[in-house]
């Protein structure tokens, strides 16, 4: 794992202007006291890539004011692994490279079963957040009882970031963040509604989302996946991978 520290131009290095004139708000009220020590939740996160006009887009939403962790901003879907998520029936996994990466990453703390969940932790949230199921439907005859209305599809997923939320914050992430092509799937996009989690839907260019205020972190990842993508537009499954988290108070974006 190849490690870079902060550069010159701010917290993991110098964000392009497009980008860097998105980024006006914080992960969330920082606390004082235990809060420090809480211990990151596994979560996961999608970005929805759409590459039919000239830029790719990527799709973010809005969260509410009355959120404790990045309120009022606008970002991609998805939330914590639930406890159930390794249970998801699904349709096709996710590339056996990448899941022995994943659980290469944890160094054999996470199994196959749980790094599998954080796909299908992605896909999950974006349904509940989005309305948009990535994978087949189940018939009212074949849906067991508790399971979502589809089975999600994990063939297509590319692993594309992961972010630790530095400690001082009301909420802790150890978020991975996954991406997915819209013409790749059998998307249904007409369906898109708001939800309790996110509102006011935009597709934005990964490259310039300068329409929306994004936190700093969406701002980094999206400057991370614009320049992988110039490199290898199709985002090959083997591409490296940055992983942002501080380290004795000082941002640190290593490589994956």
């Amino acid at each position: 794992m190849r490690s870079n520290a902060a550069a010159a131009g701010g917290a993991f290095g110098a964000v392009p202007k497009p980008i860097r004139e998105t980024i006006e708000k914080p992960l969330g009220r920082p606390v004082d006291g235990p809060a420090k020590a809480l211990r990151p939740r596994l979560a996961a996160s999608i970005l929805l890539l759409d590459r039919s006009g000239r830029d790719v887009r990527v799709l973010v939403g809005r969260r509410s004011k009355q959120h404790v962790f990045m309120p009022d901003v606008h970002v991609f879907p998805g939330g914590r692994r639930d406890p159930g998520d390794h249970r998801i029936a699904f349709a096709r996994d996710l590339p056996a490279p990448l899941l022995d990466r994943l659980v290469g990453i944890y160094r054999g703390r996470l199994s196959v079963c749980a790094v599998r969940a954080l796909a299908l932790a992605a896909l999950r949230e974006l349904h509940e957040e989005t309305n948009l199921a990535v994978g087949p439907s189940w018939t009212d005859s074949d849906r067991p009882a508790g399971c979502l209305p589809f089975r999600p599809d994990l063939e297509c997923l590319r692993y594309v970031a992961r972010a630790l939320t530095p400690p001082g914050h009301v909420r802790r992430f150890d978020t991975h963040f996954f991406a997915l092509f819209t013409d790749e799937t059998d998307l249904d996009l007409a369906v898109l509604q708001d939800s309790r989690e996110l509102e006011d839907f935009r597709w934005v260019p990964v490259g310039d989302p300068t329409e929306v205020a994004i936190p700093d972190i969406t701002a980094r990842i999206l400057q991370a996946v614009h320049t992988r993508l110039d490199a290898d537009p199709l985002l090959g499954f083997d591409g490296t991978v940055p992983y942002f988290h501080v380290r004795n108070g000082r941002p640190i974006r290593d490589l994956l």
